[in-house]
């Protein structure tokens, strides 16, 4: 199992819009909003790293109000 730490920068005002539909997700098990430099960062898992990948790739990066992630894959 690979596991993945997703950070994600929305438009102004939509964070918790986004939160729900990045939380319904497939593979993404948790997300919650933060402050800082990203306003999302969500908890992807896989059986490999590209199950992850495709996950961000095409069912994150794609959603409205999305501008910007950053993707770090757990070593351990």
């Amino acid at each position: 199992m690979v596991s993945a730490f997703i950070m994600i920068k929305s438009s102004a005002g939509k964070s918790e819009g986004l939160l729900s539909e990045i939380r319904g997700h497939d593979g993404v098990g948790e997300a919650h909003i933060v402050a800082g430099n990203y306003d999302i960062i969500a908890e992807a898992a896989g059986e490999e790293v590209y199950d992850v990948m495709h996950t961000v790739a095409t069912r994150i990066r794609d959603l409205d109000g999305v501008v910007d992630t950053r993707t770090y894959i757990c070593m351990e």
